[in-house]
């Protein structure tokens, strides 16, 4: 419990739930979400798999070390280096870079770029978006027909990239430095799971297609993806730190937000104005109440509150100063069977968690309402 006047740092997030999907730099975000108040829940629903013992990617290094491109697309800063790397424990790092350096070097970002000084080489060109859309138009406005192009592949889909080159006339070869698998352990992602579809989450973050699609195939093979998809769309706020890590999603109807820079901090920032925007402000009982998604602040001061509680509370929201009866209240409570006292112990310790009783009023043999202020009854008298 934080109080406004002395800790008025309390952040934009506090009160909010956020899942965490990512398998690399998931600490990262982590750290940027608690930083603003935020409650992570993290469940990486995939791991990397290096392939420096595949036999694929040794054949693709072979062959582009016998038959040099003209261009490579460089896409990944970890790709990049466990190519190098992968390269050098076959005894062919040096050929390969020899022959990079002959080769005009497109990096997508400025990790990337990073990645390929590292390595003793120059990077071409890089887009300024960081997009592999720009990166394609770049290659199709300077022609490409009869052109030799190696694209370092990372896992997540690249919608008409390759099949766009090789229209224009070029030869593309792929490059697989790393696979994207399931994660080891499933528990965590199973939990993850359990708490979007009973909305224990307000957002969940993705930072790549294959995360996404990944937790969607685990969502299917639980037989839980309408109930994923239902809270997708109304209550858990699915964010994504681009447009192609949004796709696996938006194919199957969610919609989802997205920053305009693709990187952690604006992603962090968008929840920052996405999950306040959605909070219920209501004038109740002479307090300035904001139900945010798993805490509520009375006059500022932030209130955590019982899932149950929360529960109760999102059900007399719905019809703010209207009774809403007993039974009504039992079906919110998860797991709560057919007993009324439930909702009489569920009640009380939500009093006492919102720190004002007077908030929520009984109305004998009825049920229970929000003191809406009088001022505020006709705003909601029709709701």
């Amino acid at each position: 419990m934080y109080d406004n006047q002395q800790r008025p740092e309390h952040g934009p997030l506090a009160g909010f739930t956020v899942g965490v999907t990512a398998a690399r730099r998931a600490e990262e975000l982590g750290a940027l979400l608690q930083r603003r108040g935020a409650t992570v829940l993290h469940a990486p629903a995939l791991r990397i798999v290096p392939l420096a013992d595949d036999g694929e990617l040794l054949t693709a290094t072979k062959e582009l070390i016998d038959q040099p491109p003209e261009v490579v697309v460089a896409t990944t800063a970890i790709g990049f280096r466990g190519w190098i790397e992968a390269a050098d424990g076959w005894g062919l790092g040096e050929d390969l870079l020899d022959r990079l350096r002959g080769v005009r070097l497109l990096a997508r970002g400025p990790k990337v770029k990073g990645a390929i000084r590292a390595a003793g080489l120059t990077e071409g060109w890089s887009p300024p978006s960081e997009s592999m859309a720009e990166v394609l138009d770049r290659l199709l406005e300077d022609g490409v027909d009869g052109s030799r192009i190696a694209v370092q592949l990372h896992g997540e889909p690249l919608p008409g990239f390759v099949e766009a080159l090789r229209a224009g006339g070029a030869e593309v070869v792929g490059v697989p430095v790393y696979r994207w698998m399931p994660p080891q352990d499933i528990a965590p992602l199973d939990r993850l799971l359990d708490a979007a579809v009973t909305r224990g989450l307000d957002a969940l973050t993705f930072t790549s297609a294959p995360a996404a699609a990944s937790l969607l195939s685990r969502a299917e093979a639980r037989g839980l993806l309408p109930e994923l998809l239902a809270a997708l769309h109304h209550d858990v706020l699915p964010a994504c730190v681009g447009p192609v890590t949004a796709l696996p999603l938006q194919a199957l109807g969610a919609d989802t937000v997205q920053p305009e820079r693709f990187r952690l901090g604006p992603l962090v920032q968008l929840l920052c104005q996405e999950l306040p925007g959605r909070a219920r402000v209501l004038p109740i009982a002479g307090h300035r109440v904001e139900i945010r998604g798993q805490a509520v602040m009375v006059d500022g001061t932030l209130r955590p509150v019982p899932p149950a509680g929360m529960s109760l509370l999102r059900a007399l929201c719905r019809r703010p100063g209207w009774v809403v009866a007993r039974a009504e209240l039992l079906r919110a409570l998860p797991g709560a069977g057919r007993d009324e006292h439930a909702v009489e112990t569920a009640m009380a310790r939500l009093r006492t968690a919102l720190g004002a009783p007077k908030l929520i009023q009984t109305v004998v043999k009825r049920g229970y309402r929000l003191a809406l202020d009088p001022a505020a009854d006709s705003k909601y008298a029709d709701v």
